[in-house]
C-alpha cells in the first residue's frame, strides 16, 4: 500500500466541540481504483479533491454504493471498530446487486488500519464522541453506455462527529411515497436511495417532523424503515420490529439490538408490523417506546408520530429499554464493559 501523509495536521484549526455532523473531514483518505479487470494497489494520501470527466459513468446511471461506520476511543487511547465485518460484508452485498465488482477483504481492512492509525489524534475519548467512517465505491469508467462500467473507484473517508439527532425525534408515517419496491435495490445502501428520500422528507419537516416512517409499496399498510433509521416498537412489554426483505436495509445495529434485548429477556417479535395496529396500540396506550437505530444515532427515542392530520405521542419513561439498548451497546464500542459477542475490532 502506498502511503502519503500531509505536511501539517489542519486538526489544530479544528473546534472539535462544535461539528456539524459530517461536514469536517480529517487528514487522509483512502483510494483504489478497479481498472483492466482488477483492483489496483490501494494508496492512501492527503484528504482532496478529486477529478472526473463530466461523462463518468456514476454521474449518469447511478452505480454507486457505500457504508457507514464508526471508530471509537477508549480511555486507554486504544481505538475500536463496532462489527466491521458485517459493514465489509454488506458493501459487497450491495455492489453485487448494481454490478460492481467485490472489494478484497484484505484491501478493506488493511486500509482501515492504516487509514485510523494515520488519523488517531482526530477520534476523541468520550461517550458521544467517534470518528464516522465512510467506505464507498462508484463507477468511474468515462463514457454515457448504458452498461456497467468496467473502471471503479472505491474510497474511505472520516469525519469526526457527535451525536447526529439533538433534541425530540417526530416522524410522520408516509402513505404516497415509497422508498423502495419489491424486487429493487432497498436492501442495498445505494446512493439512489437516500436521494429519493429527501423530497418526501422535507414534506414532512414542513409539518414539523423531523423524519418519516415509510410504508411497503404495495398497500402502505406495513411499517418498514424510519429515514435512516430501522425502527423498533414496544407494546406492552413485547419489542417488535419489521423483518428485513429485499426493500429494508439489513441494519447492523438493528441486529446488535435484538441480540440485547434477548439476552435481557425481552421478548422479541420479527415480524410485519401493520400501520393500523400501532394507531391502535398508541390510542389504548399499550404502545409504550418507539425507537430507531443505526451507526449515526445508535438508538434514537421517537417522541411522537404522526399519521392522516393526527399526532401521538409516546408516554414519558425513565429507565426505558431505548436507554438500556444504547447503554449496553455504547458500553460495548467505547470498551467500558466486557464484550460476550466478539462485536469489538481493535485498530492494532
Amino acid at each position: 500500500m502506498k502511503i502519503e501523509k500531509v505536511l501539517a495536521s489542519k486538526l489544530p484549526n479544528v473546534d472539535l466541540e462544535n461539528l456539524s455532523f459530517g461536514t469536517v473531514f480529517t487528514d487522509h483518505m483512502f483510494i483504489c481504483k478497479y481498472i483492466s479487470d482488477s483492483w489496483q494497489e490501494p494508496e492512501i494520501m492527503p484528504y482532496q479533491s478529486i477529478s472526473f470527466e463530466p461523462s463518468t459513468s456514476v454521474f449518469h446511471y447511478g452505480q454507486a454504493v457505500f457504508e457507514g461506520m464508526k471508530a471509537y476511543k477508549d480511555n486507554q487511547n486504544k481505538i475500536w471498530l463496532f462489527r466491521p465485518l458485517e459493514n465489509y460484508n454488506r458493501i459487497n452485498r450491495s455492489s453485487e446487486r448494481l454490478q460492481i465488482p467485490k472489494f478484497p477483504e484484505e484491501f478493506f481492512f488493511n486500509g482501515l488500519n492504516e487509514l485510523l492509525k494515520i488519523d488517531s489524534d482526530w477520534i476523541q475519548t468520550g461517550i458521544g464522541n467517534s470518528l464516522y467512517v465512510r467506505p464507498f465505491v462508484f463507477a468511474s469508467q468515462a463514457g454515457v453506455q448504458a452498461s456497467p462500467s468496467v473502471e471503479y473507484t472505491f474510497i474511505i473517508i472520516c469525519c469526526p462527529v457527535k451525536s447526529y439527532y439533538g433534541g425530540e425525534v417526530n416522524i410522520l408515517i408516509e402513505e404516497n411515497f415509497s422508498r423502495a419496491a419489491d424486487g429493487g435495490v432497498g436492501f442495498a445502501k445505494a446512493a439512489g436511495n437516500y436521494a429519493a428520500q429527501f423530497y418526501p422528507t422535507s414534506l414532512a419537516q414542513q409539518k414539523g417532523y423531523q423524519q418519516i416512517i415509510w410504508t411497503d409499496a404495495k398497500s402502505h399498510k406495513f411499517l418498514e424503515e424510519a429515514g435512516t433509521m430501522n425502527i423498533f416498537f414496544k407494546i406492552n412489554d413485547k419489542l417488535i420490529t419489521a423483518p428485513t426483505n429485499d426493500r429494508i436495509l439489513d441494519g447492523i445495529t438493528r441486529k446488535s439490538v435484538i441480540q440485547i434485548a434477548k439476552d435481557l429477556g425481552i421478548d422479541v417479535e420479527v415480524r410485519p408490523v401493520t400501520v393500523s395496529e400501532i394507531i391502535d396500540a398508541a390510542e389504548n396506550k399499550s404502545l409504550k417506546e418507539m425507537f430507531g437505530s443505526g451507526t449515526a444515532v445508535v438508538v434514537s427515542p421517537i417522541k411522537s408520530f404522526g399519521y392522516r392530520n393526527k399526532n401521538f405521542k409516546l408516554p414519558e419513561i425513565n429507565n426505558s429499554l431505548a436507554d438500556t439498548l444504547k447503554e449496553k451497546i455504547t458500553s460495548i464500542q467505547y470498551n467500558l464493559s466486557t464484550d460476550p459477542y466478539g462485536w469489538r475490532h481493535p485498530i492494532v
